[in-house]
């Protein structure tokens, strides 16, 4: 099942997704508002009971995705966890523990949305990763039941200010959290299968930058997982980005940034492809 939502003509919505339309789950299931409260209230069984059988009735070319979950509690990123991404920081050893840093929902655009390249800077830089969707609350799991924790899959674009990351010695949170400046969807997979290796492709005006699967991931997911859980409770519908791949090719000097009318587009061909294009602050 692939959860999105969306407006149609001004109007909020959830369904989901088949084959080229939608099944509105928001007229279906009349006691959730949103997506996000289907997943606090782990009601994705109810969920695919109501598409069983159903046509779908909303052409999904005529909608305007949105994140999937708008507003979640926790949206954490995972630094530096692929093989090989530590020597683009001059890191030659694997990290003894993840690196992770919050992003706000509002920093985060749906499919088709535009990503905004701020008026205080041209240095709006993208980071290809699969994002895990929790769907159980849960504290202390071990590595062994960790991948149960998981209700879907999803997509997102880590998109940086670069010369912000390091405005506060100990942090990046001023970096990753400008507004519009990552993307996240199209939907949410349920049926993905989060414990064999997924590939993930990322393109630059049409031209691949980023390939590479999760079997080459420094911490697992289900390591990451067991790591957070240690120290925090997560709860359903909050998501864990979990880093990106080395990109391709030499780096060049000076480096290039994205600029108006670039579009970036994350696929994994289990999950779908996120796509977004560039667009100056107004």
């Amino acid at each position: 099942m692939r959860l999105a939502s969306y407006n149609l003509r001004g109007r909020p919505g959830f369904g989901a997704v088949v084959g080229d339309g939608i099944v509105d789950l928001r007229a279906r299931l009349g006691r959730f508002a949103t997506l996000l409260d289907v997943f606090r209230a782990q009601a994705l069984d109810e969920a695919s009971e109501a598409t069983a059988g159903v046509r779908p009735e909303l052409p999904l070319a005529e909608v305007e995705l949105l994140p999937p979950l708008m507003a979640p509690e926790k949206i954490l990123c995972v630094g530096i966890n692929y093989a090989d991404r530590g020597r683009d920081y001059n890191m030659s050893e694997r990290p003894e523990y993840p690196s992770l840093f919050y992003r706000a929902p509002n920093s985060l655009v749906g499919h088709g949305q535009n990503l905004i390249r701020p008026k205080i800077s041209e240095q709006l830089d993208y980071e290809g990763e699969i994002a895990l969707v929790i769907g159980r609350e849960c504290k202390h799991v071990a590595k062994e039941q960790a991948l149960a924790m998981i209700a879907g899959l999803t997509l997102c674009n880590d998109g940086s200010i670069r010369d912000w990351l390091r405005h506060g010695r100990f942090n990046v949170t001023q970096g990753k959290n400008f507004d519009a400046s990552g993307g996240i969807g199209p939907w949410i997979d349920t049926d993905a299968d989060p414990a064999k290796p997924l590939r993930l492709l990322v393109r630059k005006n049409g031209e691949v930058t980023q390939d590479d699967t999760t079997a080459n991931m420094i911490r697992s997911f289900a390591d990451l997982i067991a790591y957070i859980t240690t120290f925090m409770t997560l709860k359903p519908g909050d998501v864990v980005s979990t880093g990106t791949p080395v990109k391709k090719g030499p780096k060049t000097d000076p480096p290039v940034w994205l600029k108006p009318g670039d579009t970036i587009e994350v696929e994994c061909p289990d999950i779908g492809v996120l796509r977004n294009s560039v667009a100056a602050e107004e």
